[in-house]
């Protein structure tokens, strides 16, 4: 038998997701040059985890 997930577990990968959008945001508003890179590096995240997320249900 599994093991249930307890909420740690469940919770973790959304809240580190938001946690990396929230700081490309503020990175983005706050500087530009490299600071724009980082933004658009954090921010890329959530959307190629999406893609990821959608690949891997397709298979």
């Amino acid at each position: 038998m599994r093991k249930a997930n307890g909420l740690r577990a469940i919770f973790a990968v959304p809240l580190l997701l938001a946690l990396v959008s929230i700081a490309g945001l503020v990175v983005a508003l706050t500087g530009d040059g490299l600071r724009d890179a980082a933004a658009w590096g954090a921010l890329s995240i959530p959307v190629l985890a999406v893609g990821w997320a959608m690949r891997a249900r397709r298979t």
